[in-house]
């Protein structure tokens, strides 16, 4: 699986799937997005880091992580979740913060709950506007140091690679083909 920022030709495909899945974006900016593609290269599932600025600083906030329905319950949403926080740590953020009507996904990923007074004011308006079109929503945050994906899904994300002795290789005699024998 591969995790991608959008590109410009994907816009409408987006904007398509957030219609679908029933998902608000009033200050859409498709370059915020990533794609997760599969091993055919499908676009299966999407996910937003949107930054929002308060006094000078800096706020993050994982928005519209979308999993087509074929693929649910294969770690698309947690490799997504974890590109997203991965981009927020280069970005030098400490924490990630989401409005979420699922906390429970988030907190296998070490999202807590937070109250609304420990919101920044930029947060607690944007939980104004969500409450706006979805009837429960949660505010959740993790620090960047302690965001970690569960071992079941990080086992299955490093299953992906192929192993050559499920081929029936000897990995300690084979050679290969443009192995020259010297060492």
């Amino acid at each position: 699986m591969e995790i991608r920022p959008v590109k410009k030709h994907e816009e409408v495909w987006l904007l398509d799937q957030l219609e679908e899945l029933g998902m608000e974006d009033p200050a859409f900016r498709s370059r915020d997005y990533v794609v997760a593609l599969n091993d055919d290269r499908e676009k299966v599932g999407f996910g937003r880091l949107r930054t929002h600025t308060e006094e000078g600083r800096p706020v993050c906030e994982l928005t519209n992580i979308g999993v087509l329905d074929a693929y649910r319950g294969e770690g698309v949403g947690a490799r997504i979740v974890e590109a997203l926080v991965e981009n927020a740590a280069e970005q030098e953020f400490e924490a990630v913060y989401s409005l979420t009507p699922e906390p429970d996904y988030l907190a296998q990923f070490g999202f807590t709950a937070v109250g609304e007074d420990d919101l920044p004011t930029k947060l607690v308006h944007r939980l104004e506007e969500v409450r706006g079109y979805t009837d429960v929503v949660t505010p959740v945050r993790v620090a960047v140091d302690d965001f970690s994906l569960p071992l079941r899904l990080r086992e299955d994300s490093e299953a992906e690679g192929e192993d050559p002795e499920e081929f029936g290789v000897d990995t300690e005699n084979a050679t290969y083909k443009y192995d020259t024998g010297r060492k």
